[in-house]
């Protein structure tokens, strides 16, 4: 029976070996040399998957166009991963767990290190990537790649910040408690931020011993690729990371499937309230950022050019699809009389191709994005703001970039809670000024409101700084800084609405969330007692 057990299992190794064996492996369309500098019109790119360290082109039927922003020219295609494809990728993270787990803390922070190296010598290719199926500008985009870099570099502190602690507890009887790996950890990104996010969590995952399957954007899945590539290049072992692609299918899957023990999360409330649910009712550990309204407020004592320059690029930035993205400026007192300054400021931005060094922001992401961006500034409008900087109908002046998703930098002022433009998270260069007399007044309305991913207050008066961190009710505050997103050796501390879990993204909270505790308490006598004088015991041991 035994020897029929082992031909078994033998049989069924060799099939699966089999059946990897003739799956069509290929090549990223980018190198570190060679990779788009301009929008392209050529043959669309097949995004494969990854899994043991190969890249497999998709047997699906079916296949998403990825578009050119700027042109809305299709540029890939990215598949639904096939059944058997997801069961594939879980299946090797699964099982190259336990050797990945067991390999020394030294050699995963070795391969860290030539990680980040790698990082940054394809720095400005993943960028160009982004360029082009993303809209990003190009500095834009080498600074998505650049605080994703942050993150791999602070994980490769993982010797000191993965140390247990010992405690001789009583005489001879000592307690040590360490951290352990939970397993298969599955992270699904966002559209509008292709390398960071991916890498807010697999440095970590990848230095406490974990493994993962990740689930790009299927609007934005290239420069999740190229990291993929990189990891492997720097050593990560075959299994270790895995890429999957698709919709509702793949996430579900994701989610259900038991060898995942814990799912990441950046997007829209809506996925990002049935991820944590669904995942935390079947026993997983889910971190979920969710949507954002950050608000910008500013005092009359403060530096008026500082604060102009400041509150431009936080709300326009990155044609304003970024989480922290400041949507909303709060004028106190005689600062409303700033707003001409704002409008002539912000009129000298450039909105074009990512591509063109002149371009200080770029496209939305896609044209659903921009008519809902524009439906919103509609309906507000008609229900009482007013439009001080109309960026509708904008098109750069290149036939090439006519059918783009262009809307230059808009300013609506006299918005009040309850028009679309400030309850609703528009991901758009859309700037809402609301007009309030005090500070009380512009902490009562940030503190209404539903979010609390971020908040910024301008002044230079010390003690207004220190009354309005005291009393504001949002995770990330920053004075004098429109967009406070802390450095990695801290964690992203969005909160409210606009989180959900226990423990946020890297920093120190992101390793406790990656890793479970373990207690080992030991009993070595140093003087042992004359055998004869132990008697049996049934009551709880008590030590001195």
């Amino acid at each position: 029976m035994l020897s029929r057990v082992v031909r078994n299992k033998a049989a069924i190794r060799a099939f699966q070996i089999n059946i990897m064996r003739f799956k069509t492996t290929i090549a990223l369309s980018s190198t570190t040399s060679s990779y788009p500098t301009t929008h392209v019109k050529d043959q669309p790119y097949d995004t494969p998957s990854f899994v043991n360290n190969e890249f497999i082109k998709s047997e699906s039927s079916e296949w998403f166009d990825i578009h050119d922003p700027a042109t809305n020219n299709v540029v890939s295609r990215v598949p639904q991963s096939t059944p058997q494809e997801l069961e594939e990728a879980i299946a090797s993270a699964h099982n190259a767990f336990p050797s990945w787990r067991d390999t020394s803390v030294i050699k995963r922070q070795g391969i860290a290190f030539k990680f980040v190296q790698l990082l940054k010598e394809n720095m400005d290719r993943i960028a160009s990537v982004i360029v082009l199926e993303q809209g990003k500008t190009f500095v834009d985009a080498q600074g998505d790649v650049t605080r994703g870099l942050q993150v791999a570099e602070a994980a490769c502190n993982i010797t000191n910040d993965l140390k247990g602690e010992t405690l001789e507890v009583s005489t001879d009887m000592e307690t040590k408690m360490i951290r352990e790996p939970l397993g298969v950890v599955g992270s699904i990104c966002p559209f509008n931020f292709p390398a960071m996010v991916p890498l807010w969590s697999l440095p970590l995952i990848l230095v406490t011993g974990n493994t993962a399957v990740i689930k790009p954007s299927e609007r934005v899945p290239g420069a999740a690729m190229i990291i993929c590539e990189l990891a492997a290049k720097a050593g990560v072992p075959p299994g270790v990371l895995n890429v999957v692609h698709g919709k509702h299918d793949t996430v579900n899957k994701l989610i259900e499937d038991p060898r995942i023990k814990a799912l990441t999360f950046v997007g829209g409330d809506k996925a990002g309230k049935y991820i944590y649910e669904k995942g935390t009712s079947l026993g997983k550990r889910v971190q979920a950022n969710l949507g954002a309204k950050n608000h910008l407020v500013v005092l009359p004592d403060a530096n008026k050019q500082q604060f102009v320059n400041a509150i431009n690029g936080a709300a326009f930035g990155a044609a304003g699809q970024r989480c922290m993205a400041i949507s909303v400026l709060v004028t106190v007192g005689k600062t409303r009389e700033w707003i001409d300054d704002i409008v002539k400021d912000a009129k000298q931005l450039v909105t074009g191709s990512g591509f063109d060094p002149k371009s200080d922001l770029g496209p939305l992401i896609n044209p659903s994005s921009l008519t809902k961006a524009e439906s919103i500034i509609e309906d507000s409008i008609k229900a009482g703001a007013k439009i001080v900087l109309d960026g509708r109908g904008y098109r750069p002046k290149d036939s090439q970039f006519a059918n783009g998703n262009f809307l230059a930098p808009t300013i609506l002022t006299g918005v009040k809670p309850g028009m679309r433009a400030y309850d609703e998270e528009i991901f758009a260069p859309v700037l809402s000024v609301i007009n309030v007399d005090t500070i009380d007044e512009a902490i009562e309305i940030i503190n209404t409101n539903k979010y609390g991913n971020g908040t910024s207050l301008f002044t230079n008066n010390g003690g207004s700084a220190q009354y309005f961190t005291k009393r504001i009710d949002v995770g990330q505050v920053g004075i004098n800084v429109p967009i406070p997103v802390p450095l990695p050796m801290f964690s992203f501390t969005g909160s409210r609405g606009s989180f959900l879990g226990d423990l946020n993204f890297y920093g120190k909270a992101g390793i406790t969330f990656l890793t479970k505790p373990k207690t080992i308490t030991s009993l070595w006598k140093s003087n042992l007692v004359d055998e004869e004088i132990l008697k049996p015991s049934t009551s709880m041991p008590v030590q001195q």
